[in-house]
């Protein structure tokens, strides 16, 4: 466990198991508070449960809640190259029913933390991360709401109207050419029909993502269409922060 003098921000590392597999968590809570706060799960990018992904859990500890960066990926795996971010998110996306069955561990081991308020939980993911909570939030789990930044927006999930329960915030780089306008539309469409409740925001010049300091480097690196854009991150956190004290009001 550790400690920031600046915040009294504190972090732990949690061990927990889906069908066998260990997954390896990363829980933050602010120490200055008292009594049980509600939780929100963070969702990796393809990259693996990086660093960056932890520094949003505790950003989140930060704005009064508990957050937990997220393995999907087993062993806390992470990927060195987009070859390997591509096997390992691939195995996933290809075996959602795996997939879920670690996001449920997850939630369990959060909810299950002594400074979470198990009644109120949402979830948060970036690029695949984001994927897969629009993937849950389809499949009806009982979330308070989930927020997509640069996610992947199509499904093989059928979503029958009303069946999703969640709140859902979309936050979407108009620019972003690994997400087609023609899966942009299709999502928009599917969640109309589902009657699902959602606020989309999509961000002018912004491109896959722009949360993330180190996506324009690894853009140069790798030759893929990724970008950093400071102003958008900024915007984007704070919508996030409004949509989380709304379903988490009362």
């Amino acid at each position: 466990m550790t400690t920031s003098s600046a915040t009294d921000i504190k972090t732990e590392q949690i061990q927990y198991e889906a069908n066998g597999v260990k997954l390896n968590g990363y829980i933050a809570w602010d120490a200055n508070q008292t009594g049980p706060r509600p939780g929100v799960l963070v969702v990796h990018e393809w990259w693996g449960q990086t660093d960056y992904i932890r520094s949003r859990a505790r950003m989140l500890a930060e704005l009064g809640y508990t957050g937990f960066a997220v393995d999907m990926y087993g062993n806390g795996k992470t990927a060195a190259n987009p070859d390997e971010a591509g096997k390992l998110m691939t195995e996933v996306l290809n075996n959602m029913d795996e997939g879920v069955a670690r996001f449920e561990a997850a939630r369990r081991a959060l909810e299950g933390h002594s400074r979470t308020d198990p009644t109120k939980t949402a979830a948060m993911g970036y690029c695949f991360g984001g994927a897969v909570v629009l993937e849950m939030a389809r499949r009806g789990m009982d979330l308070k709401g989930v927020a997509s930044f640069h996610g992947a927006l199509s499904t093989q999930t059928e979503v029958e109207p009303g069946s999703i329960k969640a709140k859902m915030l979309v936050l979407h780089g108009d620019d972003d050419v690994l997400i087609p306008q023609e899966q942009v539309d299709a999502f928009k469409s599917e969640m109309l029909n589902a009657r699902a409740e959602m606020k989309f925001i999509g961000y002018p010049g912004a491109l896959h993502g722009f949360t993330n300091p180190a996506a324009t480097e690894n853009g140069k690196k790798y030759g893929l269409p990724l970008a950093y854009n400071e102003a958008v991150d900024k915007q984007s956190w704070n919508e996030l922060k409004q949509f989380l004290e709304e379903i988490f009001s009362g």
